[in-house]
């Protein structure tokens, strides 16, 4: 409540300084749909000039695009010009902008459903687009010539799936027809990591798996992925049947994963590589694939794993929520049973995956030195040999990992 009071401020201010301005776009969705929302955009008449003259603090975003931030005690609230886009290049942006009235601005947005402006000060909604009464049907319907949008912003195309997905609203048939004739056009006019931002927004809401299927069936998995597009829709939506039983709040990657099974890891990476991931995502990638093979083992072979994997396997931070994602593809009563034996295992474990998680392992370079090992590769290789040995015992006294190690030929070796 506290931001629509400060944004209710900053259109006060616009407004008696002689301007249009409205609440505009995902906010006035948001408020037809009961759902609370702290992200408000204002839509005005003034120009950039004009804002920047009139609040204290402002944060030039987006000057060329006649956009700018306000800040208000903290909150942020983009406000933009009213305006006309002059025409499309490169399927993302336009070439420049031209001032607009309220209806015009409307008609050069993307959806119905964003496309409507609320005056917050007579509590008026204006909806120039019939977005209310899509919102009334559930559905996702392109403002105007549903070809334009896309040709002007190819992105659109994966935003629509994920408003599909969000409000679990089916995509107007026009549009979607629009969709499947433009699909094959998302790649180069989009960047990958854009990309990537919008399956990472799709799958912060339910209904990711049938998200993924509707992206296929659009056309759109298949340009992202070239090596999807031999593979039927009943495929498809089998690999993506566990992503029902997966926790909340999973990784994306791990989500998205699910379409390519059989990958080894080198094609996982390479996978990542072309989607442009961090190397933070990337490394989960390369713990996911890790336990995913313990995990997926007879369960005979892996008694024989030693404890200090399963040590190391509990210390990641995404550990249990990781488990609880390769087993979502079990049968209920498997499932149960692999949990309570990772709970069980945890527990006798926990003094080890808390020296890993604080790096306090029970034999640390200090004590190496003392016993005249120089820094080094040798080093190195009797600390990890140290922690496997204290692990697998069950030691946390250095002096007896230490007699242990004594005893390994890796003690003597040059």
């Amino acid at each position: 409540m506290l931001a629509r009071q400060h944004a209710t401020t900053v259109v006060k201010t616009l407004v008696e300084a002689g301007h249009l301005a409205y609440f505009a776009g995902g906010w006035v969705r948001d408020m037809l749909l009961n759902h609370p929302s702290d992200d408000i955009d204002i839509a005005t008449s003034a120009s950039v000039d004009e804002v920047q003259a009139l609040f204290p603090k402002t944060i030039p975003v987006g000057v060329a695009f006649g956009i700018v931030i306000v800040v208000v005690e903290g909150h942020q609230f983009e406000v933009a010009t009213f305006r006309k886009d002059r025409g499309y290049i490169d399927g993302r942006r336009p070439t420049g902008i031209e001032p607009a009235a309220p209806i015009e601005d409307a008609q050069r947005r993307d959806f119905t459903i964003n496309g409507m402006f609320f005056d917050p000060l007579k509590e008026e909604l204006y909806d120039y687009v019939g977005g209310k009464e899509d919102l009334k049907r559930g559905i996702i319907r392109a403002i105007g010539d549903p070809h334009e949008r896309f040709l002007e912003d190819r992105l659109r195309m994966m935003r629509a799936v994920r408003y599909s997905t969000r409000f679990d609203f089916p995509i107007d048939r026009e549009t979607a027809e629009a969709i499947c004739k433009h699909a094959s056009t998302l790649l180069p006019a989009v960047a990958m990591e854009r990309i990537w931002q919008e399956f990472k927004k799709m799958s912060h809401f339910a209904h990711f798996d049938k998200g993924l299927v509707m992206l296929h069936e659009l056309k759109l998995l298949p340009t992202i992925f070239p090596e999807l597009r031999q593979v039927s829709i009943d495929e498809i939506k089998r690999r993506v049947e566990p992503l029902a039983f997966y926790p909340q709040h999973p990784p994306t990657i791990a989500e998205l994963l699910e379409l390519f099974p059989g990958y080894a890891l080198n094609d996982l990476i390479s996978l990542c590589d072309y989607l442009k991931l961090s190397k933070q995502e990337r490394d989960y990638v390369a713990y996911f694939h890790r336990v995913k093979g313990m995990l997926e083992m007879p369960e005979e072979w892996q008694k024989n794993l030693e404890r200090v994997e399963w040590v190391h396997l509990y210390a990641h931070p995404f550990a249990a929520l990781t488990i609880e994602m390769i087993v979502a593809r079990f049968t209920d009563e498997k499932r149960s049973r692999i949990l309570r034996d990772h709970t069980q295992r945890r527990v006798l474990l926990s003094n080890f995956i808390e020296r890993i998680i604080e790096k306090n392992p029970v034999v640390r370079s200090e004590h190496l030195k003392a016993m005249g090992i120089a820094p080094g590769i040798k080093m190195g290789v009797l600390l990890k040999e140290a922690e496997r040995i204290a692990c697998n015992l069950g030691l946390e006294n250095s002096d007896e990992v230490i007699l242990h190690l004594k005893k390994s030929p890796l003690w003597d070796a040059p």
